[in-house]
């Protein structure tokens, strides 16, 4: 993957810069190698002017190779976290190269390792994690227009793989959302997706050797058990390429991935980055911590809930059995069996229950990986404990509840073992002792022993040398660069017996020490050193005697995970009056005052409306103002049906939502300047993904298409693109749009209907209602809406002329174009049959797509289209 860099001069560094070297170039050069000495960690060469940018650093030099000197910079060792966080979120990869050797009995440098290279795809540290959002790597390995996708969460060990059309790498890139993605080095993937991108050679993506490297990792004989096979080679590929990059990078046990998914693209409804964006998902469009879907249903109190509702969000379903096991749950937390309290009392009582719990989803992956550190372990601990009594409140309240709890008892053993084990308030670092608790080690308890002992020794000897010697102010002290001492002022230091050797002279005082305090000495720092020797060992040991609990500490993350999430949303509909979705067959949605979930949180009153569409009534034509809520009311609509198709209720009186096999937007208006798109071409790009993408299962979502062009071309493309939604794409639509003429075509075609969003002009100006009605608007307030802006009077009537002139000479002009896109009319015998001939021609060749059409099936319509003309 990397050059090794070997300096010219190589043989004339010292020992440890070799040393140095040897790890810089199994790390890899363009990888940061944090290198352990002593109490930092220091770093050289272009590492250490690279990390003094980054973290602020002061670059200072540690001798000279070819007669220049060797740039450093370093960090304390108790530091890393903070320093790596920021390497890290840089888009950087480290590596640390640890001291495994004893300083003590090293001849020479002190021996050390790479022990892990962290890449912004492989944290697994709680201070480095986000903690309400997974940290994905993901590999890609594409063959013609399909591509296999693997992607590893390594702080929970969830695995999985999924074969998809090459074309839909960035949707799907954007639904999973990787920190970090790994592609062979010959290829050439551009992505509007932005993340850290490796490249690795293309011999690590070879099918026999990734075969054998999954056989091996997971001890099977068969990929078949996982669903792999022939057809599934590009999967096998990726997996087996991400396995062997992570085992590289991480020397650390990996017991905690278990298994590899495979999983359908299929499964869930399609949603393409723009729509993501423009429902605010998870993101707000105004800042970014603007209010977006997540945050306002996030009432999870734990980690491993809040991730869990970011999945479902970001993946609604498309199976209504799923779905209704989800909703299933979900009603049973709004229906306890124990009728003494409130349901929001209950359900508040959960929340508090659950807040303590400790992320045990990231911490079963640590003790997996032999990472997790004395407090992490205590947390665990404790909330084992905590569990139990979530489980008995569970019993107690919803005695019907379908959601499996046996695992929690399943730990008891743990928690036993865990209680005698570890200390009530541990060391954060092992390293520090004070971490195994008494009692659970009859070695170590006599070593502490025989340490905590000092104190009464030393005020004995201190009481017995001052009756000896006559001296009153004599001393026993004790401090770390010292050690033990008899402290005697200066004036009685002549009075001092032959035993008494001088140690040290201060201005007042002189220090000494005696055989009998050495011998006591050293027994007491030996007694420390083998205690914390003896912690070490003990604390390897337990790690190790816990593995077995390794696979049923991530069932019990699972488990609170989920019982998190259903509880938030229960809570959350509660409080907010949302109502349990029908789910039906058949593509229609069908609601009755709707509301949008963020929006209603920020005002003070809401005004619901309604949306109705199906097979039969697929396309709305929205009008209104400016600020009217159109863009609200489409929003609204597309979260209500995401809502419900990922297991949710919603806000709203009632709600039948069909099947949706995808969400599409186009709102809003923006440019992208980086890549030399205008806001008009960005919002063509948009259109024609919709169209190329869209069927009659998906909903789509129109706003102001057009109006980044001269008028004559924007209304002709809105028109257009419309008739196309209708007609060849078949969609349920929501079109809102400026262009009033487009109102009209509710004449022309089935299937569409018109409605608006009012505003009502007072003497105070123009309020917006935000009602949908039916029929058009009757005019589009631009106007006034621009008047409430504040913009001059003066601006506004002219404003007002203008419009008032462009009215009357664009009449007949509209008219026209009326004529040349809808209303066509020849003198024929029988103008009303001819009428209707027509239609069916129009019909006809509206449904027509030339790109779609193989020769026989061109040569067949150009045969229908003579017999056609010859009727007529």
């Amino acid at each position: 993957m990397n050059k090794k860099f070997i300096p010219p001069d190589a043989a004339s560094l010292t020992p440890m810069m070799q040393q140095y070297f040897n790890l810089k170039s199994q790390a890899g050069d363009d990888v940061l190698l944090m290198f352990r000495m002593g109490d930092f960690y220091e770093m050289f060469y272009d590492d250490a002017q690279l990390a003094s940018r980054i973290l602020n650093l002061t670059l200072t030099k540690r001798g000279h190779t070819g007669g220049n000197d060797i740039p450093m910079a370093g960090i304390p060792v108790q530091s890393l976290d903070q320093y790596l966080s920021r390497l890290v979120a840089s888009g950087l990869s480290v590596a640390i190269g640890e001291q495994v050797g004893d300083p003590a009995s090293s001849k020479g440098p002190v021996e050390r390792k790479l022990v892990r290279i962290i890449t912004p795809g492989t944290i697994t540290d709680e201070n480095l994690l986000p903690q309400k959002s997974d940290s994905l790597i993901l590999c890609i390995y594409s063959k013609g227009a399909h591509s296999g996708i693997t992607w590893l969460n390594l702080a929970n060990g969830d695995f999985a793989s999924s074969e998809i059309l090459s074309k839909s790498l960035d949707q799907e890139l954007y639904r999973l959302s990787p920190a970090e993605i790994i592609v062979p080095e010959s290829s050439n993937y551009k992505f509007s997706y932005k993340c850290t991108i490796t490249k690795v050679p293309d011999w690590h993506f070879d099918l026999k050797e990734c075969t054998l490297r999954l056989k091996e990792f997971f001890k099977i004989d068969d990929l078949s058990v996982f669903g792999l096979g022939v057809e599934t080679s590009l999967n096998i590929i990726s997996a087996g390429c991400l396995l062997r990059y992570i085992v590289k990078t991480q020397n650390e046990n990996l017991g905690h991935i278990k298994k590899i998914y495979i999983e359908s693209e299929s499964r869930f409804l399609g949603l393409d980055p723009f729509t993501r964006k423009n429902l605010e998902l998870t993101e707000s469009l105004s800042s970014s911590k603007g209010p977006t879907l997540f945050s306002t249903l996030d009432n999870c109190e734990t980690g491993m809930g809040s991730r869990l509702l970011r999945n479902w969000i970001h993946n609604p379903l498309k199976n209504n059995s799923e779905i209704n096991e989800r909703q299933t749950n979900v009603s049973q937390f709004l229906q306890p069996t124990n009728e003494e309290f409130s349901i929001s009392q209950i359900l508040k009582n959960l929340k508090d229950q659950l807040k303590p719990i400790t992320d045990i989803e990231r911490l079963s992956s640590r003790v997996a990986m032999l990472t997790i550190k004395p407090k992490e372990l205590a947390k665990l601990r404790d909330s084992l404990h905590t569990l139990e009594v979530v489980r008995k409140f569970l019993l107690e309240n919803y005695g019907n509840l379908s959601i499996n709890l046996e695992c929690i008892p399943k730990a008891e053993e743990l928690k036993e073992y865990l209680s005698k084990a570890i200390a009530t308030e541990p060391s954060t670092q092992i390293r520090d002792g004070g971490v195994i608790a008494e009692g659970f080690d009859s070695e170590l308890d006599d070593l502490r022993n025989t340490s905590s002992n000092n104190g009464s020794f030393l005020l004995e000897y201190e009481t017995k040398l001052k009756e000896a010697t006559g001296i009153s102010l004599l001393r026993v002290v004790y401090n770390r660069v010292q050690g033990f001492f008899i402290e005697i002022p200066k004036s009685r230091a002549e009075n001092v017996p032959d035993t008494f050797r001088r140690k040290q002279t201060l201005k007042n005082v002189e220090r000494f020490t005696t055989p009998e305090l050495k011998q006591w000495e050293d027994k007491i720092l030996s007694a420390d050193e083998r205690a914390l020797k003896r912690e070490k060992y003990l604390y390897d040991e337990i790690l190790q005697n816990i593995q077995i609990w390794v696979s049923l500490l991530q069932d019990i993350a699972k488990l609170v995970a989920s019982i998190d999430v259903y509880s938030a949303l229960a809570y959350h509909a509660y409080n907010n009056n949302w109502i349990k979705p029908e789910l039906v067959e058949g593509t229609s949605i069908a609601i009755e005052q709707g509301r949008h979930p963020v929006v209603e949180r920020t005002i003070e009153k809401f005004t619901a409306n309604d949306c109705f569409l199906n097979s039969e009534n697929r396309m709305q034509i929205i009008t209104g103002p400016n600020m009217g809520g159109k863009s609200t009311y489409m929003r609204q609509t597309a979260i209500i049906v995401l809502l419900a198709r990922m297991g949710s209720y919603v806000p709203a009186e009632s709600a039948s939502i069909g099947e949706v096999d995808a969400i599409f937007t186009r709102i809003g208006a923006s440019d992208d300047l980086a890549g030399g798109r205008s806001t008009f071409m960005v919002e063509m790009i948009e259109a024609a993904s919709i169209l190329t993408n869209s069927t009659n299962a998906s909903l789509v979502l129109m706003d102001e298409i057009g109006r980044g062009t001269s008028t004559y071309d924007g209304l002709s493309l809105a028109w257009a693109i419309a008739c196309r939604l209708l007609n060849h794409n078949k969609s349920l639509t929501l079109f809102a749009t400026h262009y009033f003429e487009l109102t009209r075509l509710v004449d022309e075609y089935k299937g569409i209907a018109n409605v608006h969003l009012s505003a009502v002009e007072t003497s105070d100006g123009l309020v917006f209602m935000h009602e949908v009605h039916d029929g058009p608007a009757n005019k589009s307030y631009g106007i006034q809406v621009a008047q409430k802006a504040g913009l001059p009077m003066a601006v506004i009537k002219q404003a007002q002329n203008v419009l008032e002139r462009l009215n009357q000479s664009n009449s007949s002009q509209m008219d026209l174009f009326d004529t040349q896109v809808s209303d066509i009319d020849v003198s024929f015998e029988d103008p009303a049959e001819t009428r209707d001939k027509f239609k069916n021609l129009q019909d006809f060749i509206s449904d027509i797509d030339p790109d779609e059409l193989s020769p026989r099936e061109a040569l067949e319509t150009l045969y229908r289209l003579k017999d056609f003309s010859s009727n007529t």
